[in-house]
Parts: structure tokens; C-alpha cells; sequence
């Protein structure tokens, strides 16, 4: 099931006495831990019939009596399991098999899996775990695995567009494509940008470019188009001048890539869907491309070779690499990739 049919099944409180809550994606696994707890310990006294496990740091043996206890002065005990990938691996490199179960930690689980305890909700949770395991084929046979993988980039904009909408904020289809570009491809960091502009522009109030320059980047995108435009007409001298304008450390020089990589994407989305036949107003449209920089846009496209946009956007992913993970300067992995572009 999805993280979504699993909160709805929480809200019914009709719930099911093991989950398996599997996914990379932190956000939507945490909304529906949550969920499926607060369903479970709803009515009872908080923390009274509730146990927490990780998996590495207790015995599996633990979290089996913790599930077969019977709950006091409420109707669900909640018995929660972290980190179940750490029992994953070669048999030597998980817990030692006890002599109570026999079997490995994962299969034990598994093994109580077939006949729970009804008035215990157990909630397993994993970033990743083999889909061979017994565990993982009972709980797809079963429908107790809740699947949290990370969004497509191509659904991210329609996510930030609806996550917008249920904070009460109209929110145009390029600021959301930028946005996600810029915050992404962690939906929690999508998320945690949204509540920051919510707070910025007021409750109901559009959140605009100009927001999003405020709040998330503290660059408009008109510096990333200026940018472009020189490295499109190859004048370095000119990119340079306008980089060493825009103010600010690293918080301003991973934002700033993060909006020449969206200006660079809408461009190769533009090229892609003229070739593909699309009417120039048309692919515009589908690409983001504001109206305002269609022609400038075709007309960059027309002068720059057949492939060039593409060899940009490894150079940009390269430059993403290097300032989040090299130790040299901001600005000077920043000067390569210009001097790199306008090659």
C-alpha cells in the first residue's frame, strides 16, 4: 500500500496488527509511522502501552514479548521496530541466532508475522530490505508493507503544487517546477521550504517568484537567466562579472546552481518538444519557459551545437557533487563550471 491508503487506514481505526513500513523517502515514512501510532495509542495513556526498538542495539526476542504483552487500560498496545535493514546481511553479521527462536531476527519477525497478537500494532520500519526475504513476500502476500519511495523529479512540481494548496497558497506551475529544483529531491526539504514561505507571504497569499528569491534562494531567477544568456553567447567575462555580483557564502552558491540547473533544464525540455514537432508557444509552455525568454531562448538554442545543453547538465551535476562534497571554495567550483559551460 501507499503511504496514503496506509494514514487513511489509521483514520478509519481499522487497523492491522503488523506493518511494514519500507522506503528511502523520510518524509512519507515518518507521516505514516505517525499516523499508524497515533491510531494505535489513541484512547490510552501516552507512552503507557507503547515500546520502542532498534534493531541492532536490542534482541529480537525483546520486541517478540513486547508484542505478545497485553495492553492496560486501553484497547492496542503500539510496539514500534527501527532500523530493521541493520539485522540484514550475512547470517555472521546479524544478531546470533538465541536459542528461543532458532531462526534469524528478520525470520522471526516474519514467524510472528503469520499469527499476531490482535491487540498489539507493530509497526516495522526499514530504509531498504531485500524483496526475497520472508518477511518482505509475506507482507506484500499479506498487503502490510507500506512502500515510501522517493518521487520522480517529474511529480515533484505536482507535489510542491499540492502541498501548497493544503496550506492554503496558490502556487503558479514554474514557481513549483523551481522550487523543486532548488529544494529537492527530498521531499522534506520541499516540504520545510514550503512552511518557511508559507510564514513569509501570509496566510492565502500566492507564493510568488519573488518569494521563493526571498526565502529559499536570496537569487532571482533573472541572475540564472543573465547567467545563462552569457555562457550562451560565450562570453565569460561577462558571467564572471555577474557571479562575483551576487552576494553571499555557500547558503547563496548551492540555491544559485540550483536555479542555472533549472534554467538549463527548461532548455533542454524546450529543445526536446520543438524536435518532438511541438508548436514553439506550446513547448514553452510544457518546458516553463517564461514568455518573456521564449525568443531568447530559441535563439541561444540556434547558435549552441546539437548536444551542448546536454553536456551542461553533467557539468552542472558535477559542480553539484563538488560543492556539496569537495573542500574547495564555493565560488571557485562555481568560476570552473562557467569556464567549463563557455568552452
Amino acid at each position: 500500500m501507499t503511504p496514503d491508503e496506509a494514514i487513511r487506514e489509521a483514520e478509519t481505526g481499522t487497523l492491522k496488527p503488523v506493518y511494514l513500513v519500507v522506503g528511502e523517502e523520510r518524509l512519507l515514512v515518518e507521516q505514516a509511522v505517525r499516523a499508524l501510532r497515533d491510531a494505535a495509542t489513541r484512547g490510552g495513556i501516552a507512552g503507557f502501552n507503547e515500546d520502542r526498538f532498534q534493531a541492532g542495539e536490542t534482541k529480537v526476542d525483546s520486541v517478540l514479548g513486547a508484542a505478545r504483552m497485553l495492553p492496560m487500560m486501553a484497547a492496542k498496545r503500539l510496539v514500534l521496530l527501527r532500523g530493521l535493514e541493520r539485522w540484514e546481511g550475512r547470517e555472521e553479521e546479524s544478531e546470533p541466532v538465541t536459542s528461543k527462536t532458532k531462526e534469524s531476527p528478520l525470520d522471526a519477525l516474519a514467524e510472528y508475522a503469520k499469527a499476531p497478537v490482535d491487540s498489539t500494532v507493530m509497526l516495522l520500519v526499514a530504509t531498504k530490505l531485500h524483496g526475497q526475504r520472508r518477511l518482505v513476500t509475506l507482507a506484500k502476500k499479506a498487503g502490510f508493507i507500506v512502500t515510501c519511495d522517493p518521487i520522480p523529479r517529474r511529480d515533484l512540481p505536482r507535489w510542491a503544487h499540492e502541498r501548497a494548496k493544503a496550506l492554503g497558497h496558490p502556487i503558479d506551475r514554474i514557481v513549483a517546477d523551481q522550487l523543486a529544483e532548488l529544494a529537492g529531491p527530498e521531499l522534506g526539504s520541499v516540504a520545510d521550504a514550503l512552511e518557511r514561505l508559507s510564514l513569509y507571504v501570509g496566510p492565502n497569499a500566492p507564493i510568488t517568484e519573488e518569494a521563493l528569491a526571498t526565502v529559499v534562494t536570496r537569487v532571482r531567477a533573472s541572475t540564472a537567466w543573465e547567467l545563462v544568456d552569457a555562457v550562451c553567447a560565450r562570453r565569460l567575462g561577462q558571467a564572471l562579472t555577474v557571479l562575483a555580483n551576487v552576494e553571499g557564502g555557500r547558503d547563496t552558491e548551492l540555491p544559485l546552481l540550483g536555479s542555472i540547473t533549472w534554467t538549463v533544464r527548461q532548455m533542454a525540455k524546450f529543445e526536446g518538444f520543438v524536435d518532438a514537432g511541438e508548436s514553439q508557444g506550446e513547448a514553452a509552455r510544457k518546458a516553463g519557459v517564461p514568455p518573456f525568454k521564449v525568443d531568447a531562448t530559441r535563439d541561444a538554442l540556434r547558435r549552441l551545437p546539437k548536444g551542448t545543453v546536454a553536456r551542461w547538465l553533467r557539468h552542472l551535476a558535477e559542480a553539484d557533487r563538488a560543492l556539496k562534497g569537495s573542500k574547495r571554495p564555493g565560488r571557485a567550483v562555481l568560476e570552473t563550471l562557467l569556464i567549463d559551460l563557455c568552452r
